[in-house]
């Protein structure tokens, strides 16, 4: 299997050989949105886009933002609004974002835009920049190619791609990379790819791991504001 034919609402039903424990889902926000967060980078309508399972719109949520999480596969929206149901979850294609013209001053992208073809990106952008109002901020968190070969990553993107891809409507402030926090030890890491891919997995041992003993992902990470 090729890892960017996975069917995201097959993985959040638990219907793959990954079962319910996903590489994204830390029961937790994401550290880097939580020291977002903290520097005061989230303000007004924010936009969740790709939220998942909804652990980083929940914790902007309590942080008293007005949070809008939406993902594309049905499965999770229903687990995200089991989780946290005084926070706006909904189904939505972000390559279209129709009916939220105009509406966020703030977007968080938490490991979506790599999971696009690049068709898909230039339509996604198009459709964020019709989603926000000028001057809105744009936080996201994409793999880079320090990702190792056997990462199961859909696609690396380069600093190029996204200083174009993004730089058509908006002004990139922060380009620079960060680690990317997973919900797994590099021995399940190694599993369920070996599981899922039927990959060797053995050069993900040398990975870096936080104190939890969790593996980090290279990622980078981008702000920009929109023109």
């Amino acid at each position: 299997m090729d890892v960017q034919d996975i069917d995201f609402e097959e993985l959040y039903q638990g219907a793959t050989p990954m079962g319910r424990k996903m590489p994204w889902d830390i029961g937790a926000p994401q550290p880097a949105v939580v020291a977002l967060a903290d520097g005061g980078e989230f303000t007004g309508e924010v936009l969740d886009i790709g939220c998942g399972l909804g652990d980083n719109s929940a914790f902007l949520a309590s942080r008293g933002l007005h949070v809008t999480g939406l993902d594309g596969a049905p499965s999770a929206i229903e687990l995200a609004r089991a989780r946290t149901p005084d926070v706006t979850f909904a189904v939505a294609d972000a390559t279209k974002l129709e009916g939220y013209e105009g509406r966020f001053d703030t977007v968080l992208d938490s490991a979506l835009y790599h999971c696009l073809s690049e068709d898909e990106r230039r339509q996604y952008l198009a459709a964020l920049t019709r989603a926000t109002r000028p001057g809105a901020r744009l936080h996201l968190f994409a793999f880079s190619p320090a990702v190792p070969d056997t990462f199961p990553a859909p696609y690396l993107i380069s600093e190029a791609n996204l200083r174009e891809t993004v730089g058509k409507d908006w002004t990139i402030e922060q380009l620079e990379p960060t680690v990317y926090t997973t919900s797994m030890t590099p021995d399940e890491l190694r599993q369920s790819v070996r599981v899922v891919l039927d990959t060797d997995a053995a050069g993900l041992s040398a990975m870096d791991t936080d104190e939890d003993g969790r593996v980090l992902v290279p990622v980078w990470q981008l702000k920009a504001v929109r023109r």
